[in-house]
């Protein structure tokens, strides 16, 4: 039957069926296969998924994102970063890089990012001078560290499937973003000296202080979101909350640009994207249950054990295999799917939970720009009116060098522990 069902949901990937449906009819057709178990159980883990206070940070991030993109404060963001470095070889690229780390610790969303801020950048990029595939590229890699630098969506889904600290996980994700958006960079000053990427000129120190200052209330924004969850202050979800009021009230009586008039329409556009994740968190709660019955977590921690290489081999494994799934299957899905399957050897093995969880969310965020399914990859190119294949050109470098960093991430992984411990040992 296991192999029905596999061959089954190959097919169904093939003829281009969303996964979240793959998904919900693989868990029932299995589930009714199996006289033990009551049908009435793929409605009842799909609802009891989605019953807990951590996801409900998932669409308040996600409203937190629409109202900065809808309010304008994602604009002024822009013209902080290009007024301070896009005078330097390359300037709109590093500012891309640079807002999508601020925007980061804003709205937990890769997706938003791409959105929010490529149909600003894309055009700008292009109009400057800088081909499509290069704006594409530096668009929806940096977008990725949305996913990494806290808040974090898909950290705050991992630490339920875990449970483990969102705060620590949190914290961990901080230096590995960072470096992350550097190495970008990095590849943005040696194909910009290559390339002779454009720059813009030099905006006076004085006008880039008044750019800081008005948009200081935006700005502020991660360092409270942040300070916040370490101080105890709130939870994850109660700094998602936070988020999207703060958003909110700067947006209406800051910089009076959202108008009442479209708050039903921000919300609308909300729960339309929210459900797309949350429904397939839903039917791969359900389907866990049915991998549950097969004890896939005990024949693959039985694998690891008798294979050769220990921790390493078993965190390249995971490494390898979150980058194919990627490919076909969205980040929350996926998660919910096979952590519980490999966590138990994780633990065995001596490797953190939560060192696991970095990896797993790098790698999976590194699946949003690889085709077929990498959803910012898709954004991007939409924006930009070129094909998936000439988009995942640009993004090709970003994505080697991300890799690099990852790697190094795994061979000095009690480093990466190391230094968020030392700064907050009360989470850890």
């Amino acid at each position: 039957m296991a192999v029905i069902l596999v061959l089954l949901f190959l097919a169904l990937i093939a003829l281009g069926v969303p996964i979240a449906y793959c998904l919900g009819l693989i868990s029932f057709v299995g589930i009714a296969a199996l006289d033990s178990i009551p049908n009435m159980v793929v409605f009842y883990k799909m609802f009891n998924g989605l019953n807990s206070f951590t996801l409900l940070a998932v669409p308040l991030f996600i409203l937190a994102a629409n109202l900065m993109n809808s309010g304008s404060i994602t604009d002024r963001l822009i013209d902080v970063c290009v007024a301070m470095i896009g005078h330097v070889r390359g300037g709109l690229a590093h500012a891309n890089i640079l807002i999508s780390m601020i925007f980061a610790g804003i709205s937990g969303s890769s997706q938003a990012d791409t959105a929010g801020v490529g149909k600003i950048l894309i055009p700008a990029m292009e109009k400057q001078g800088y081909d499509k595939e290069v704006a594409v590229g530096v668009t929806a890699a940096s977008s990725t560290l949305g996913s990494i630098i806290p808040p974090s969506i898909l950290m705050v889904v991992y630490s339920g499937i875990a449970s483990v600290s969102t705060g620590a996980l949190f914290i961990c994700g901080i230096i590995p973003g960072i470096l992350l958006g550097l190495a970008m960079m990095g590849v943005v000053a040696v194909d910009g000296k290559k390339r002779n990427f454009p720059k813009s000129k030099r905006v006076p120190f004085k006008d880039v202080m008044r750019k800081v200052l008005g948009s200081l209330p935006a700005l502020l924004t991660p360092v409270i979101l942040i300070g916040g969850i370490v101080s105890g202050l709130f939870t994850p979800t109660e700094s998602a909350a936070f988020a999207s009021l703060y958003a909110l009230l700067i947006g209406l009586l800051f910089y009076h640009s959202i108008k009442l008039s479209v708050l039903p329409s921000i919300l609308m556009d909300t729960m339309k994207q929210s459900s797309l994740s949350l429904f397939a968190l839903a039917t791969a709660t359900s389907l866990g249950e049915l991998l549950s019955y097969y004890q896939l977590n005990t024949i693959v921690q039985g694998y690891f054990q008798t294979m050769p290489g220990g921790k390493f081999t078993f965190v390249l494994v995971t490494v390898v295999f979150f980058l194919f799934v990627g490919t076909f299957m969205d980040a929350v899905p996926a998660m919910i799917l096979f952590v519980p399957i490999i966590l138990p050897s994780a633990i065995t093995l001596g490797i953190s939970p939560l060192m696991l969880g970095l990896i797993i969310v790098i790698t999976l965020a590194l699946g949003l720009t690889t085709p077929p399914y990498g959803l910012c990859l898709l954004i991007a190119a939409s924006i930009s009116g070129i094909s998936v294949e000439k988009a995942f050109r640009g993004v090709l470098p970003y994505f080697l060098v991300a890799v690099v960093v990852l790697v190094v991430l795994v061979v000095f992984q009690n480093v990466f522990l190391a230094i968020p411990q030392a700064l907050f040992p009360a989470l850890f």
